[in-house]
């Protein structure tokens, strides 16, 4: 077969190392040129032939992991890159600054404490972050809420050393930080918005949360424009600033082809690559930009790589041998690390000494020049037109892949060793170093105390600072709230589900028949987020697809399957759910930006995000906490709930202990209704709390799918409801003896029933209670307990539960789907103590009633477990209960379920 000119030829003279460099469209053209002759001479057959045998040789050949790599260069060309427009020298000093500054208030703090605290990832990240406040960082503005930036946590110090010098902090702040209860107030370990609601907008910190919170919070910027409820001028950028070795999270990475996807071209991702995770390399036998670049570039994105600093430039122009390239692709990241902690005649001898040519393009630099070579990403010029081009670029999502080197400029203190996460301490031959290294104004009196720095009000460097901030409308990080009122609806909305039910039903199908009403509410109705991780159908909210609509930026390009049913599976331009597919870590980042858009945009939504309840804080937990740092509001829907009340799933899907997991976190208000009015009771007030008080708070109901009768509500209960616990039904009139029964969820109904029983069988007059939340009722006593103590000389307060209680008399037993610690949270409060029965242990496949006997939480021990509590104040024979046991049935040497 003959070819224009041999595969090698082609090769070696078109694309020259020159091309690779500078010019990609030459090399594209030249290529076309070659194969429009191709064709031309030996028709398109024989032509595709060539090239699949080009493409074979070129898939078989040696490349690096991740496939969809570039050369090991930047991707910006130094022909393409755009003029610096700022005062580079000017900038260098205030940056110089900053970095003693945040390296002195970690040190500060460890001189006397142990508090912690990290000085390596600023110091490799100082760069990153100083050309993007100069010149990218768009501050809140009327009509624009402002770039919203997810900070690195690790590098809050610098974040701290910058409104330090803005006049924002104080040498107080900073010389207590991570002392927040030091006398005055101190600065938080990482970006807390719970701690310094003013201050951070975004927790970051534990690493992984805050990248996938970046992309589910463009997605939703670009829903609410969807939805028409902004009126933005221009829309903001989402910022993500996060480590390399930080993307070995799932959560870091799991979720990026979402952005690819919805083409969400207004969020850009900045990894900082200094090669070093916490204790050692992050690739020390591979390459983790070429890795970043080949996973990124193959979920869509677009990828600009910044590797080289500018005093790389000449030396790779003059390469024509391609040796460069080859020796910069042979070497690993441990090579690169090691280059950083050795002298530059090191460098010369092992990285460009390994082939003679190389030695000639640097014999026109001394060792000490060669040690300075930067890293792209310690560039100023090298970063703006990074971020320029980020910026400009529209279709895709871009992450910016920038290497630096950890603990850049701390010297012998840890500059690019494996303790530099762990630097927190630097002596004063190492400050010195550093002060003359960044040219520092502090003087030999006084440098070992570590004194901050910050230029007068009327300094070059505090004008040039503020005069860009203000150029870019405002600082960043900032929290501006402006309080919205919701005109939401009071309780009487709900009026129906207080008459009860004449059919049986589930407090799931309860719920959904709530949020169809609460949809509809006129002024409202357009604020609530219904988010659901792919199991609409499995709760009934698939009748909500055709009416509200399902949310996709694309619409529905195609005609559904069930098209032709009534409730057929509806996507819009803007619909109103967020359908999450399968990721209830994606459908959780969904609520928290639903749920903190009141601060964000100014504009409160209400989500409410309905999931299997075991897969919410025992999957995602940490994004739970997070909810709560970052002032979210909303709620969340546990549906399925109970070890025992979904039957037939087993292990894994039976959850009985949500509920506990959701009482850590204290803005969390956990629920667990038995009853369709007891929902709409709660729900009304919570929407009271968060959206028209202001509260930050956020609810957690568990829902049951277990069918029973729904009663009317009792007159006069509400305000029980929603502290925690009530009496739901008295005792039979008549009976000698007095029990108590706390009833909540599906298993209220063994309370319900087992009371009918006491009083027939063995008359004991059982007042059913029904339990709503124990975390409620427990921290309303630790409240009360803690104020006595401290206060022992006054008259003691009592909480609601001992006030509510103090009255009663008999046994107390409490009843639930949950493991007992749910309960006895209060059982320190209770006359007398608490006994609980409760589901602990793994779960099992088989139905309600096998189950129920199995745990123990069915009628029949329930009525056992409250004869066994009176026996044990002596209220009745032991021999009453031993008897029960025999007419139940119930087999007493049964081993107590996965107990060890």
């Amino acid at each position: 077969m003959s070819f224009p000119c041999s595969r090698n030829e082609f090769i070696q003279v078109k694309a020259s190392k020159k091309d690779i460099y500078g010019s990609g469209d030459k090399v594209s053209a030249t290529l076309k040129s070659v194969f429009e002759l191709a064709l031309e001479r030996e028709g398109s057959e024989r032509t595709a032939q060539m090239l699949e045998k080009i493409a074979q040789e070129l898939r078989a050949a040696p490349r690096p992991a991740g496939g969809v790599t570039t050369p090991y260069v930047n991707t910006i060309p130094v022909a393409e890159q755009p003029e610096y427009p700022g005062d580079r020298v000017i900038e260098r000093r205030i940056k110089s600054i900053m970095r003693w500054n945040a390296m002195a208030m970690v040190v500060k703090a460890n001189s006397n404490t142990n508090v912690g605290g990290h000085i390596a990832s600023f110091a490799s990240s100082a760069t990153l972050y100083e050309v993007a406040q100069n010149h990218f960082f768009r501050g809140a503005s009327e009509n624009f809420p402002g770039d919203q930036v997810y900070f690195q946590g690790h590098a809050a110090p610098g974040m701290y050393a910058r409104a330090y010098m803005e006049g924002r902090l104080n040498e107080k702040d900073l010389q207590n930080f991570r002392q927040e209860l030091a006398e005055g107030g101190g600065l938080s370990s990482y970006p807390h918005p719970y701690l310094m609601p003013e201050f951070w907008q975004f927790p970051t910190v534990s690493m992984g949360l805050g990248p996938i919170s970046s992309l589910y919070q463009a997605r939703f910027n670009r829903y609410l424009q969807a939805r028409g409820l902004t009126n933005w001028k221009s829309e903001p950028k989402v910022w993500a600033f996060l480590g390399d070795g930080e993307s070995d999270e799932p959560e870091s990475l799991g979720a990026i082809t979402l952005a690819a996807r919805e083409n969400l071209d207004n969020i850009i991702w900045v990894i900082n690559c200094n090669l070093q995770r916490l204790d050692g390399p992050v690739r020390g036998n591979g390459k983790i930009i070429q890795e970043l670049e080949g996973l990124f570039t193959g979920a869509g994105w677009n990828v600009i790589k910044v590797i080289w600093g500018s005093e790389w430039d000449d030396i790779i122009k003059r390469d024509k041998s391609g040796l460069l390239l080859k020796r910069m692709e042979e070497c690993v990241d441990g090579d690169y690390q090691k280059y950083v902690v050795e002298p530059g005649s090191y460098t010369r001898k092992h990285f460009f000494g390994k082939y003679p040519e190389l030695l000639e393009l640097v014999t026109h630099l001394s060792d000490e020049q060669i040690s300075k070579l930067l890293r792209g990403g310690h560039d100023v010029r090298k970063m703006y037109a990074a971020y320029k081009a980020a910026t400009e670029h529209q279709g895709q999502p871009t992450v910016i892949l920038a290497k630096t080197v950890k603990g850049y400029g701390l010297g012998e203190a840890g500059e690019g060793k494996n303790i530099s996460h762990q630097q927190k301490k630097m002596n004063e031959k190492e400050l010195r170093e550093f002060r003359r290294r960044f040219d520092i104004p502090i003087s030999d009196d006084v440098i070992a105390d570590t004194p901050f720095f910050r230029p007068a009000p009327d300094s070059a460097e505090t004008k040039y600072l503020l005069a860009r901030r203000q150029a870019l409308g405002g600082f960043i990080p900032a929290r501006i709230v402006k309080p919205v009122a919701l005109d939401v609806p009071k309780a009487d909305y709900f009026a129906e589900f207080f008459k009860g039910s004449t059919t049986d039903a589930s407090t799931t199908m309860a719920f959904v028949r709530l949020l169809t009403i609460l949809l509809r509410h006129k002024t409202v109705g357009k604020n609530v987020v219904p988010i659901i991780p792919d199991e609409a159908r499995t709760f009934g909210m698939d009748a909500l697809f055709k009416d509200i609509g399902i949310y996709s930026s694309k619409g529905q390009l195609y005609e559904p399957v069930d098209k032709k049913s009534l409730l057929y599976y509806l996507e819009k331009k803007d619909g109103q759910i967020l359908e999450e597919g399968i990721s209830e870590a994606g459908a959780m980042a969904s609520f928290i930006a639903a749920g903190t858009s009141y601060a964000s945009h100014g504009v409160p939504m209400i989500p409410f995000y309905t999931y299997y309840s075991m897969f919410g804080p025992q999957r995602v937990g940490d994004q739970f906490w997070l909810a709560g740092d970052i002032r979210a509001k909303g709620f969340l829907l546990g549906a399925t709930s109970g070890r025992t009340s979904l039957n037939g799933e087993g292990l894994q899907h039976q959850d009985g202990h949500s509920l506990l997991h959701a009482s850590t976190i204290p803005t969390c208000l956990p629920y667990d209704p038995a009853f369709g009015f007891e929902l709409a009771v709660i729900i009304a007030d919570g929407l009271r709390r968060m959206f028209v008080e202001q509260e930050n708070i956020f609810y957690y109901l568990a829902l049951y799918n277990e069918n029973y009768p729904q009663p009317p509500m009792p007159a006069g209960v509400e305000s029980g409801i929603v502290k925690g616990l009530y009496k739901f039904k008295s005792g039979y009139e008549g009976a000698k003896i007095k029990a108590h029964i706390f009833g909540s969820g599906s298993i209220m109904q063994s309370a319900l029933k087992a009371q009918l029983i006491l009083a027939e069988k063995y008359s004991v007059s059982a007042d059913v209670w029904s339990a709503t939340s124990y975390k409620l009722l427990r921290t309303d006593a630790i409240r009360c307990q803690r104020w006595n103590m401290l206060h022992p000389t006054q008259p003691a307060k009592k909480s609601y539960v001992e006030t509510l209680l103090a009255k009663e008399q008999g046994a107390f037993v409490a009843v639930s789907d949950n493991i007992r610690t749910v309960p006895d949270q209060i059982a320190p409060w209770v006359p007398g103590g608490l006994f609980t029965l409760g589901t602990d242990g793994f779960g099992r496949s088989d139905t309600r009633a096998r189950l129920r006997r199995f745990f123990g939480v069915d009628v029949e021990s329930t009525v056992i477990g409250t004869l066994y509590a009176l026996a044990e104040k002596k209220l009745i024979d032991r021999k009453v209960v031993a008897q029960a046991i025999k007419d139940f049935g119930v087999d007493a040497e049964l081993a107590q379920p996965q107990l060890v």
